[in-house]
């Protein structure tokens, strides 16, 4: 791939230019970064977003800690409280369903939040790969002209001491 492909490939726009030196003003000239995260949020569909917000409730420990007093009442409840007239006597069949059914929505709504974090993840790489291969083409442009200064240099420093020799 030569540098005007790769050039046209960053920007994602049509480059009339055949110069390496223009080609390299219009790619520093032009952002390539982007906000991942804003770009990740914008196209977010509203089930999605509520997938996040299920998905942080559930993975926090204040949710663990209810969950575990709620699991606690309940048994307290058909034991001790309602010793007679139990809802869900032991072995409590009852909070059984209900936690494997808990299970059942929670875990597909895990997921997917993520696979948008993995998509997400993807968008960084490729996003950090256009970045990095700016910043190689504009190194390399750079090494390339301290190499001609030197050149230069050493080369007025040649006509400087033949001129000294006189």
């Amino acid at each position: 791939m030569n540098k005007k492909e790769i050039v046209r490939m960053l920007l994602n726009e049509k480059i009339d230019k055949e110069s390496e030196e223009e080609l390299l003003n219009i790619l520093m000239e032009k952002p390539i970064a982007i906000n991942v995260d804003k770009k990740a949020e914008s196209d977010l569909k509203f089930g999605e977003k509520l997938a996040n917000k299920i998905s942080n409730i559930v993975g926090s420990w204040l949710f663990i800690f209810i969950f575990i007093v709620m699991l606690i009442f309940w048994i307290i409840l058909n034991v001790v409280v309602l010793k007679d007239k139990q809802i869900d006597p032991y072995p409590f069949i009852l909070l059984n369903l209900a936690l494997s059914c808990i299970s059942a929505i929670q875990a597909p709504i895990i997921m997917m939040s993520q696979n948008r974090e993995a998509k997400k993840d993807s968008l960084r790489n490729q996003n950090d790969y256009k970045i990095d291969l700016k910043s190689e083409l504009i190194l390399e442009d750079l090494h390339d002209k301290i190499i001609l200064l030197l050149k230069n240099q050493k080369k007025i420093l040649e006509i400087y001491e033949q001129n000294n020799d006189l």
